[in-house]
């Protein structure tokens, strides 16, 4: 699945095989956006990790910085 424009954000589902597979990815996630100091909306129940991105100082719309951020976030897969 690809990154879409829902609810004036960017957002992406990933599916794991386990919680842990998820918690791994979610923990590379953190320190990715961290240094970026650009924080996503994440959602996770078990396997499934739902992230939505918006750049909040923008005035919650979707910018470069969300698009540049979703390509990191995908290579950590």
């Amino acid at each position: 699945m690809s990154w879409i424009t829902k609810d004036n954000k960017l957002t992406k589902e990933f599916i794991f095989d386990d919680f842990i597979s998820a918690f791994a990815f979610l923990t590379k996630v953190a320190i990715v956006v961290e240094k970026q100091n650009h924080h996503p909306e994440i959602y996770n129940v078990y396997n499934k990790v739902i992230i939505s991105l918006q750049t909040h100082d923008a005035g919650n719309i979707i910018t470069e910085k969300d698009y540049t951020l979703a390509q990191i976030i995908d290579s950590l897969v």
